[in-house]
């Protein structure tokens, strides 16, 4: 079993050992995530600090930095409690105070003894006029300038932590890097002109100039451009990992899916063209598939993977589709079983709902291979589900799993190929970050006779306007979605809740005509009025963001979705998303509560600018930043220190050619680049991955 490499114990050891970090504040620095001499290192400034040294503070502008030599004139004592401790100083022109909050008398006096000489620094302010300089951060004996820095970085505090004990930190932590061999490929480094590993930490930490630590510094580039190699190259490994374990060559004769593909009304788009030859081609190799296919909202993903699953079938194997939710099973199976029969094969769903006999029967004719394709919740993947040869493994709207469930996912048979698909669109540097182990494809065009939404910013003003427009609608036979952000009212939040809403539309627009859905309603329940509004028994559907993936009712025409301004940019495209599935125009109403502030405005404008789902999560992504668009908690969104996936998203498609490069010319990290670069992946923590390295 592989471990750290001995050269690289000091930078993974206790803070304690620095002059200056005791247990307290080595607890606080915890508070940063800064936990041995590595967290020091890669806990990079900020800004700089400039201090002039003057003979005087006079003519000096308001928050200067400077350094003084000053005469101890006075002290005055603070009598009332929580008055501030003043001393009258002078310099070789003016007079000027030093003010203090808190601090011991005795102290202040030993350290500003009247009528001697003191070198001090801080920040120069005018109160009512007068100069002065509170809590100067140095305070010393005449000579000792060289002790004060010109130039000093500037660090993210916590409670407990000042600027002199992180910047004293860092300086020691410096002193334990190792010299290191080169892991970046020399003409990476030549092109960019970068320094080397050491060069880049020193310069960041112990600047001259502002430009040493800027974003596009040559120092902060090289530094972000490690932390990005090193995690796709956890990918990289991760990836290879999987295709090592060997494939079945699933190569289907096209007889099923050109038989489909015949009686389709339509013509498929080159998008889905393109993207069933990716899937195909990855299937037909003897390496597992591992891909990850993005399309915006309505732009046909079930209808590729169906065509994908009969190629699974035409080879001899089963292919199972995961989808989210219960009512999203019965959508697919409903759209897929008439299909399934015109090629002659058997497609079933399983679920949670199927109990007794049917559920018997269900399991055990898939684990004979008599159901070719199953359709399914999470269900499918049960432990007690057996399959006779699965082949294809589909996760519809699951797009939150981290490396390992995907890992996990191949598991149900022999080598079986995974495609996970999403209809929320992820900016390509994230899904670099996130997917960088899978292959990836993109759906970037809608099926033609798509009309866009027409999307309409209305103030909550004129809410009874809206809902007069509604009863014209239900008289023409269209059907409506009421999105509300909460389920039932609140003593905290003034909004209308769905219950509320749905109440107030019931007396409008008729009791029987209005249903509500939200989370906290009982699965069964929740079926069944989405059943009623999807077979058009009910004419308007009030509910919360439960309908926010996936539902295809193609009558609904109109989606009026109250307090906008409380949801997300991919939120409110995934609900717009919900109309416009027919051949109709469909209208989007974003009802909002003025004013509106900055960020809401941008976002709610974003949405009514373009239909273009990849669009909007790139605005989310400048809005909001990339933890919040793939929802931190559930993404397995890697914490970078130093990298920006923004700003250094360049860097990051850069990181990918190359760690797949070096995984493809040298898998077992081996030769002398691969050694050097064992040695970055244990600097940022990836141990577990060279344990892969070792297995294979």
């Amino acid at each position: 079993m592989p471990s750290r490499p001995q050269i690289l114990f000091p930078l993974f050891g206790q803070l304690t050992q620095f002059s200056g970090i005791g247990p307290k504040i080595a607890l606080n620095l915890s508070k940063l995530d800064i936990n041995s001499p590595r967290d020091l290192l890669f806990n990079l400034p900020y800004s700089l600090l400039t201090r002039n040294k003057v003979d005087t503070v006079f003519g000096k502008s308001n928050n200067d930095i400077i350094i003084v030599e000053i005469t101890v004139d006075e002290h005055i004592e603070n009598l009332q409690k929580n008055r501030p401790y003043k001393i009258n100083v002078s310099d070789t022109k003016t007079s000027f105070q030093l003010v203090f909050f808190h601090s011991k008398k005795k102290w202040l006096r030993d350290l500003f003894p009247i009528d001697h000489k003191v070198l001090i620094s801080g920040k120069l302010e005018y109160f009512e006029g007068r100069a002065q300089i509170t809590h100067p951060d140095y305070v010393l004996k005449p000579g000792n300038e060289e002790q004060v820095p010109l130039i000093e970085p500037l660090y993210s505090l916590s409670a407990g932590i000042t600027q002199k004990t992180i910047s004293k930190a860092a300086r020691q932590a410096l002193k334990l890097v190792p010299g290191l061999n080169e892991w970046i490929s020399p003409s990476i480094i030549n092109k960019y002109a970068w320094p080397t590993w050491v060069e880049a930490l020193q310069d960041s930490h112990l600047p001259k100039n502002i430009n040493q630590i800027n974003s596009d510094s040559i120092n902060r580039l090289r530094l972000a451009y490690d932390e990005l190699l090193a995690h796709q190259l956890t990918l990289a490994i991760a990836r290879e990992n999987y295709r090592k374990s060997k494939g079945i060559k699933n190569i289907g004769n096209g007889t099923l899916s050109s038989k489909v593909i015949k009686l389709l009304p339509f013509d498929l788009t080159n998008a889905q063209l393109r993207v069933i030859d990716e899937i195909r081609d990855d299937m037909s190799q003897p390496f597992r598939m591992n891909r990850l296919l993005q399309g915006d909202v309505g732009s046909g993903k079930t209808l590729i993977a169906f065509l994908c699953m009969l190629s699974a079938i035409e080879a001899g194997g089963q292919a199972v589709i995961m989808a989210p939710t219960e009512i999203l099973t019965k959508q697919h199976e409903d759209t897929l079983k008439p299909l399934a029969a015109k090629a002659g094969i058997i497609l079933e769903s399983l679920s949670g709902r199927d109990k007794g006999k049917e559920r018997k029967f269900k399991i055990e004719a898939i684990a004979t291979g008599k159901i070719q394709i199953i359709v399914g919740t999470h269900a499918v993947f049960q432990e007690s589900i057996k399959y006779n040869d699965l082949r294809l493994a589909i996760i519809d709207e699951q797009h939150r799993f981290g490396v390992r469930q995907r890992m996990d996912l191949g598991k149900k048979g022999n080598a079986v190929d995974i495609l996970v698909m999403t209809a929320t669109p992820i900016p390509r540097s994230l899904a670099l970050t996130n997917y960088g182990d899978m292959e990836l494809s993109e759906l970037d065009e809608k099926p033609i006779g798509r009309k866009p939404i027409n999307t309409v910013m209305v103030s909550s003003s004129r809410i009874f306007e809206v809902i007069e427009r509604l009863k014209a609608a239900i008289k023409t036979g269209n059907q409506i979605y009421w999105v509300c952000p909460l389920v039932e009212d609140s003593e905290f939040i003034e909004l209308t809740s769905a219950e509320d809403r749905a109440n107030k539309l019931s007396k409008v627009l008729g009791r029987d005509n209005v249903g509500l859905v939200h989370g906290k309603m009982p699965a069964e329940e929740k079926d069944e009025v989405m059943l009623d509004f999807i077979n058009n028994k009910i004419k308007i559907l009030v509910a919360t963001t439960v309908i926010e993936v996936g539902v295809d009712v193609p009558n609904a025409t109109i989606i009026v979705i109250e307090h906008s301004e409380r949801f997300g940019l991919s939120q409110l495209h995934q609900l717009r998303g919900r109309v416009g599935r027919g051949s109709d125009a469909s209208t989007c109403l974003m009802l909002y509560e003025p004013p509106l502030g900055k960020t809401a405005k941008k976002r709610l404008e974003a949405i009514r600018e373009t239909n273009d789902g990849f669009k909007i999560a790139n605005v989310d992504l400048k809005l909001r930043g990339a933890g919040d668009v793939l929802g931190v908690a559930q993404s397995g969104l890697p914490k970078f220190r130093i990298a920006d996936i923004e700003v250094h998203s360049n860097l990051m498609e850069l990181a990918k050619d190359e760690a797949r490069l070096i995984m493809a010319k040298d898998p077992t990290l081996m030769s002398p680049q691969g050694n050097a670069l064992r040695n970055l992946l244990y600097i940022m923590g990836a141990d577990q991955y060279i344990k892969l390295l070792s297995i294979g």
